[in-house]
Order: C-alpha cells, then sequence, then structure tokens
C-alpha cells in the first residue's frame, strides 16, 4: 500500500538530536565506549522534596482524572509567584499563564496560533530547531536572522530588511541563549519591544536557561522590561532549572491575547499535563531554591574543566554566563560536520556540529556540560591524543 506524507511532513528536516542519538546506539552497539558531550540533558536527578511530591499525589485518587487543559489554578498560582519573587514581574494566573507539555510543545505550536501558509517568521540562526519546525509544520516560511560573535551572538535589528520586517508576524528569540551560551541585556529587550511595536511581531521569547548561571550572574526576563507583555509571551519550564527534562511540564506567559490562544489550540489537540506532575512543579517553583544553587555550582566546575582543557589545546574561548554549552571554532581545515565526525572515530566523543542550528552555525561545534567531570577529563584526554594542538 502506497502512503504519500503530507507535504508539511516532507518539508521537516532530521530532528538533529535523534541522528545523534542513533549514532551514540550505533557506537555503543560496536562495543565503544562513547562519552557524549552532545545533547543538553541534566544528569543530576530530580530534588528529592519534588520526588516526593509526585509520589504523594499520585497516589491521590482525585489526580487520575483528565486534567485541565490551561493547567490547574495553583499550578499557575506558583508559575505567577516565582515569578514575582525570581523579576518582580506581575501576572494574572488566570488570563496570563497557561501549563505546557513541556516549554517545546508550546515553541510549536505557538505558530499554529498565528502564522498562516505563507507567512514569514523571524529565526534566530544558530538557534533551536524547532523554532523553525514548529512555522514549518503550520506552512510558514522562517527567515533566518544571523547571530554572529561580532555582535555578542544577538540579532541586529537594523539589517533585517524592512520588507521582511512588515511581513513577519512572529519572532523567537533565546536568552541565555542555545546554542551559544550568550547572555542579553535590558538595552536589548528594550531595542526588541521597539522593534516589535514598530512592525507588529509577536515576541516569543524562549527562557529555559534563565536559571543556569554562573560568576554571579543572573539572567534577566523578558517580560521585566516596559511594554513586553503588549508584544509577547515568555516560555519557560522546569525541565532546565530543577533537572525535569522528562517530566513535561513548562507554562507560557505574557500577553493574555496570546496565551488564550495558545489554550484554545491545546484544548482541541491535548488534555493537559498529568496533575501530580503539576503538583511537583510547585514543589520545584515554591520550595527552597538552594538546589539550584547547587547544581550551578557542578556545572561551574565542569564549565571551567571544558573552556581551561579546550584552550589549553589551542582555542580561545570565554567562558560562557549562562547555560551548560559551551560553543567553539572547528579548527582549521575542517567544516562542522567533518570535525564532529572526527572526533567521534578517533575520540569516541560525540559533540554537536553547529550547522545542526542552521547555516550560521557553520564552521562551530557545540559542548554539552551535564555529564560527570571525570567523564569530560577523560573526553579532552581523547580529544587531545587525537589531534593534539589546533589552528585556526
Amino acid at each position: 500500500m502506497k502512503f504519500v506524507e503530507a507535504q508539511r511532513i516532507s518539508n521537516l528536516p532530521p530532528y538533529l538530536f535523534a541522528r545523534i542519538e542513533r549514532q551514540i546506539a550505533e557506537k555503543r552497539e560496536a562495543g565503544i565506549d562513547v562519552i557524549s558531550l552532545g545533547i543538553g540533558d541534566p544528569d543530576q536527578p530530580t530534588p528529592d522534596h519534588i520526588v516526593a511530591e509526585l509520589i504523594k499525589e499520585a497516589q491521590n485518587p482525585a489526580n487520575h482524572q483528565y486534567p485541565s487543559s490551561a493547567g490547574m489554578l495553583s499550578y499557575r498560582q506558583a508559575v505567577v509567584e516565582w515569578y514575582k519573587n525570581r523579576f518582580g514581574v506581575e501576572l494574572d494566573p488566570r488570563t496570563e499563564v497557561v501549563s505546557l507539555i513541556g516549554s517545546k510543545e508550546g515553541i510549536a505550536h505557538i505558530s499554529w496560533c498565528y502564522l498562516n501558509p505563507g507567512d514569514t517568521v523571524l529565526v534566530p540562526d544558530p538557534g533551536y530547531p524547532v523554532y523553525a519546525g514548529g512555522a514549518v509544520l503550520a506552512g510558514a516560511q522562517p527567515y533566518n536572522v544571523p547571530l554572529s560573535a561580532d555582535h555578542g551572538y544577538l540579532p541586529d535589528f537594523n539589517s533585517i530588511p524592512q520588507d521582511v520586517a512588515r511581513r513577519a508576524k512572529i519572532m523567537f528569540l533565546n536568552y541565555p541563549n542555545n546554542p551559544t551560551g550568550a547572555s542579553a541585556d535590558g538595552a536589548f529587550y528594550q531595542k526588541a519591544i521597539e522593534f516589535a511595536k514598530e512592525y507588529e511581531v509577536l515576541i516569543c521569547h524562549d527562557a529555559a536557561y534563565s536559571e543556569i548561571s554562573y560568576d554571579g550572574y543572573r539572567p534577566a526576563s523578558f517580560l521585566q522590561f516596559p511594554g513586553a507583555k503588549e508584544v509577547g509571551v515568555e516560555f519557560h519550564s522546569v525541565s532546565k532549572t530543577y533537572n525535569m527534562t522528562g517530566w513535561r511540564i513548562g507554562w507560557a506567559a505574557g500577553n493574555p491575547k496570546v496565551v488564550e490562544s495558545l489554550g484554545r489550540l491545546k484544548s482541541n489537540i491535548d488534555s493537559g499535563v498529568f496533575q501530580a506532575i503539576q503538583y511537583a512543579a510547585i514543589a520545584g517553583l515554591t520550595g527552597r531554591q538552594d538546589v539550584v544553587e547547587r547544581q550551578n555550582s557542578i556545572y561551574q566546575e565542569r564549565r571551567d574543566i571544558l573552556v581551561d582543557g579546550l584552550n589549553s589545546m589551542g582555542w580561545s574561548l570565554i567562558k560562557p554566563k549562562a547555560t551548560f554549552y559551551v560553543w567553539a571554532p572547528v579548527p582549521k581545515g575542517h567544516t562542522s560536520e567533518s570535525f564532529a565526525e572526527l572526533i567521534l572515530e578517533r575520540a569516541g566523543v560525540v559533540i554537536t556540529p553547529g550547522t545542526g542550528y542552521g547555516q550560521n552555525g557553520a564552521g562551530y561545534f557545540r559542548m554539552a556540560l551535564t555529564i560527570e567531570k571525570d567523564r569530560i577529563k577523560e573526553a579532552l584526554n581523547r580529544i587531545k591524543n587525537s589531534i593534539g594542538k589546533v589552528e585556526f
């Protein structure tokens, strides 16, 4: 029987991390001890008090039925409390917060709410692949906005052609940034808000890494700045903050009209997040935050080991202030793909080629800090023994 894919599926490229997972599995099946620095999935366990809350609530029959697609009001209130304590941002839990089955789901679905076939969406390049993927599924046309080292991996709003800006319906932003580890300041967010107002563009800010930071740096929320709620929403989750990537719970917060639209879409295609998981997320958001500080100290030590190790081989990297990623140029004579393949074949170490995040990722690779420091040291030793000193 012949099955013909819908065009929207045919237009989708293979998902980057699915390919990486296959590569790892193939090498391990061949008996190779693979060290993966490729996927940013926290290796530390979810804090005990969050797990305990899940167990307690999972045993309550009241939580065994369909949840609200918008999320329990108590969960949305916890998000509001967290925003107020962390950023000084005031939100209405009833109209300005909607629960998500992880922020990835909401980031993909927001395009379905605001993009028609042929519409333009502004996507950071390099950037998280789901920004473009969700837009493609909605039939829209991604316009890649370059992020370069010379501009601090921030989009240059003035470089976006006016005709493109006028056509654009959505602009995705992400700081602290994946994959580059770059950070944004208040002046940048104000420019983003001014740009959105001038061209009537919806800002969708992905703040997944706001709590993973070092050296005393505290990232801002897009929603902190005047006018932000008029022009956009912020996506966040407990995944990276509390080591809950597999639990799949997050939120979108901000403009009430956008929040309502996303909630209306979701009510038609999913049944919300299991209530016991919502209670567990509440325990994370409203409980002690020393667990976050403790995990950041672990990541910071790993960051220092990784960056210092690469620099000893010839790189000249500045330590990122946030995220658990290190973004680095490939050595002379290599492409992103050829260098990643070389390191995998010679050292048994997985790194992510920068081109997996867009054409402007060419010439770079990403490493994640989500493995034990001894394994990072082992990876560095293998790379050094395989390629020695590098030139650029």
